[in-house]
């Protein structure tokens, strides 16, 4: 399995809204006597860094808090974090992490649960440059005769 693959399914499963989530991994995910938790969720902080104009030097621009959780499934080992304090969330995506790491079962899991949450974080997205797009304003100075 590949780092980048993996990275894609846990950005997916970290932008999608927890309800939705639910919804959608509740009847693949195992009975919970066959999750060994290793840490349950817990909420902390991170450093946020940004760079002067984009590009130049770092600095700390803030802290934001994000909830964490990691279990073992079938001996996979699954990690979830998730912006914000929702310890369900990220124990969901360590959930839906573990079981995407078994062979056997990931391209079935990738086509049932990634490529559809892919393309609704797709649309999600458009539809908010949409309305960021209807709020646009354009500025134009007008040069005044003599």
């Amino acid at each position: 399995m590949e780092t980048s693959t993996r990275q894609d399914w846990l950005s997916v499963l970290a932008h999608t809204p927890p309800p939705r989530l639910r919804r959608l991994l509740g009847p693949q995910l195992p009975p919970a006597p066959q999750v060994e938790w290793l840490r349950r969720a817990e909420t902390g902080l991170v450093m946020l860094q940004g760079r002067a104009g984009g590009g130049g030097t770092r600095f700390n621009l803030g802290e934001a808090s994000v909830s964490r959780a990691s279990c073992r499934i079938n001996g996979r080992l699954g990690h979830g974090w998730a912006l914000g304090s929702n310890g369900e969330h990220a124990e969901l995506i360590a959930q839906a992490d573990a079981l995407l790491q078994d062979p056997a079962r990931r391209d079935g899991l990738l086509a049932q649960w990634i490529t559809p949450l892919r393309a609704e974080r797709a649309a999600r997205r458009e539809q908010a440059a949409l309305e960021a797009a209807a709020s646009k304003v354009e500025f134009f100075t007008l040069v005044r005769g003599e």
